[in-house]
């Protein structure tokens, strides 16, 4: 009787675990998509995605079990639940909106653009962005709105202050009342897996990055929309609200039959 009272518990503590890991993995797909749906509007914004897996399989024996002459013997394989596979980020294009600023810029294509971006602490350092909107300073410096700087061909990008006229052509020349200035500096990478997400719309390039030119074109007056699919969001939101709801019905089922366990048939 003891072993067979064993075994439903280590059967309903397996029962807990298993819905715990579930809900836990629920609660950080929920999480990636409350931040896409934040970033919905952000511009330049890639939409993260998540794999689910499962735990590896182990084996179940029974022991000492009266069933079969308290041989023990395996009953066949068991898993505990499900855990975060990996992060992705999706990189398909977002959709071009038209704003007819000068400095608003929308790339079209595989690439990022370079920025130069300053530390609280005064450093500097590379870091590569599809946000496009930017704006010039009084000192002709092209610049985001953190004040970060665009990169030209030769270092950071400046135009006349008292220019009348400033034109960026589909390559990324950027004339000043039809006299060429300088090329703003697209860059791309042969493997988009060694980009570390830095804030909600740059990226820094990690230890391994190969970086390749960009064929991608540029679209003056325009910004590129973050890619999330808004609808498919909250669809997969209300899906992982009821998976989350399930694991919590289990839980308090594998109370209940615990409670019975113990103060029941433990009496016998």
């Amino acid at each position: 009787m003891a072993a067979g009272t064993a075994g439903k518990g280590t059967s309903m503590v397996r029962g807990l675990y298993t819905a715990y890991t579930g809900m836990l993995n629920e609660q950080k797909r929920l999480d990636i998509i409350s931040n896409n749906l934040a970033n919905s509007a952000t511009i330049g914004y890639k939409e993260e995605n998540v794999t689910s897996r499962s735990f590896k399989d182990y084996m179940m024996v029974k022991i000492r079990d009266g069933s079969n002459a308290f041989i023990d013997e395996p009953v066949g394989k068991v898993n505990p639940g499900v855990k975060i596979g990996e992060t992705y980020m999706d990189w398909g294009q977002g959709s071009l909106r038209e704003t007819g600023n000068t400095y608003d810029i929308a790339i079209q294509g595989d690439g990022f653009f370079t920025m130069r971006v300053t530390d609280a602490n005064g450093n500097s350092s590379i870091k590569y962005t599809r946000c496009g909107t930017f704006k010039c300073t009084r000192d002709g410096f092209i610049v985001d709105a953190e004040g970060n700087h665009l990169q030209g061909s030769g270092g950071d990008l400046q135009v006349p202050v008292d220019a009348n006229e400033i034109v960026i052509r589909e390559d990324g020349s950027v004339f000043a009342d039809g006299v060429y200035i300088e090329t703003i500096q697209l860059t791309d990478f042969e493997d988009y897996d060694y980009l570390e997400l830095y804030g909600d719309n740059m990226y820094d390039a990690v230890e391994g990055a190969t970086i390749i030119g960009s064929t991608a074109s540029l679209e003056q007056g325009f910004t590129e929309q973050s890619n999330v699919n808004v609808i498919s969001e909250m669809v997969s939101m209300i899906t992982i609200t009821r998976a989350y709801e399930a694991g919590q019905k289990m839980i308090r089922t594998q109370d209940s039959l615990l409670d019975a366990s113990v103060n029941q048939i433990g009496k016998v």
